[in-house]
């Protein structure tokens, strides 16, 4: 009965992996339009190293935007072009010219500052936050943040967060695997041997990204391709089932995400004869961004593992300047103009 139940369990739980696996093939691009302060707060605090010094009544505001506003401008009395929606960040000249306003000035200029739907304040290099401007803040509801790190840092940091916070995305079902600093996102239709490959480059000193299910965003025009978290370091080869690449080849043969710089598309299908000259590049778009593609064919007898890394590093000449493809075409363009230049030399 014991034996019963366990292979129960293990049926059970295969099941639902393949039913979150045929739900996720279908790409579905999400944009995310909003975040809350409070989870920008509990998730990034360390990070940013942030200490909230007021109220949190204000945590439920939205941040809806990828970006930071150094609020200079509108201490000085100009609003028109006030970026309200973004985080404040005040740095050392915004608290010095803060510094020179007074009485009923200086309480008009915060109130408008902390108008409207502003999302928090956030002082750096561990500033001592005058009490008046937090009871203004207080009054608002909106939160008011202190961090140690120095002005230019916070920004950079905090810029990247919201990037990936506010980046599209969307899953494709496909491998993805780093080929000596060659993202390739492996596709193909289901069981012809996307997996095996990867695990034949991972052998070969490549680093598993993600296996079967790739989740991917884009950061400012790049692809980032990861794995969802459950099973990240994992592959699924069939016939032998769940295996963990770091417990068969140690830690460099994971990475948690990669650029996508290529896509081998697997195929039963044959190639035509411009796609066997590999002179044709072609491109697929994903989230707007275009990305080469190259079509492999699987059939027996041939090594799909050494030709994506063959494809991956032919891709890696190509973007420093060297396509191996159109110097044998140029090669083949000088010897035929040769003969023809030395035949009509022969005919006079």
């Amino acid at each position: 009965m014991r034996a019963f139940a366990g292979a129960k369990r293990v049926l059970d739980v295969s099941e639902l992996c393949g039913r979150i696996s045929r739900q996720m093939k279908e790409p579905v691009v999400k944009i995310v339009e909003k975040i809350t302060v409070a989870h920008f707060y509990e998730a990034y605090r360390d990070t940013l190293e942030l200490e909230l010094l007021n109220s949190p009544l204000g945590m439920t505001r939205s941040i809806r935007r990828p970006a930071l506003n150094r609020p200079g401008l509108a201490l000085s009395g100009f609003f028109g072009y006030y970026a309200h929606e973004r985080i404040q960040i005040f740095g050392s000249g915004e608290m010095a010219y803060l510094a020179t306003l007074e009485g009923p000035e200086r309480t008009e200029r915060m109130r408008r500052i902390c108008g409207e739907d502003v999302p928090c304040l956030i002082f750096s290099r561990a500033a001592e936050v005058p009490s008046d401007v937090v009871n203004i803040a207080d009054e608002c509801s909106v939160p008011v943040f202190r961090s140690t790190l120095p002005t230019m840092s916070l920004v950079n940091r905090a810029t990247i967060i919201l990037e990936n916070e506010f980046a599209e995305s969307t899953t494709l079902h496909g491998c993805m695997v780093d080929v000596r600093g060659v993202g390739v996102l492996l596709t193909g239709a289901s069981g012809i041997g996307k997996s095996e490959v990867s695990l034949g480059l991972v052998e070969r000193g490549a680093s598993l990204v993600a296996d079967d299910l790739v989740h991917i965003r884009n950061i400012s025009g790049e692809l980032i391709a990861s794995s969802p978290k459950l099973s990240s370091g994992f592959i699924e080869i069939r016939g032998i089932g769940i295996t963990n690449v770091t417990d068969l080849y140690g830690l460099r043969a994971f990475r948690r995400q990669k650029k996508i710089n290529l896509i081998v598309c697997l195929t039963s299908g044959e190639m035509t004869e411009t796609e066997r000259l590999g002179l044709e590049r072609k491109k697929t778009s994903i989230l707007g961004v275009e990305v080469e593609r190259i079509t492999l064919p699987v059939a027996p007898g041939r090594d799909m593992t050494r030709l994506v890394e063959v494809a991956a590093l032919g891709h890696y000449l190509r973007q420093n300047g060297y396509d191996m493809a159109r110097e044998f075409s140029r090669r083949l363009h000088d010897e035929i103009s040769a003969r023809n230049i030395h035949i009509k030399g022969s005919d006079e």
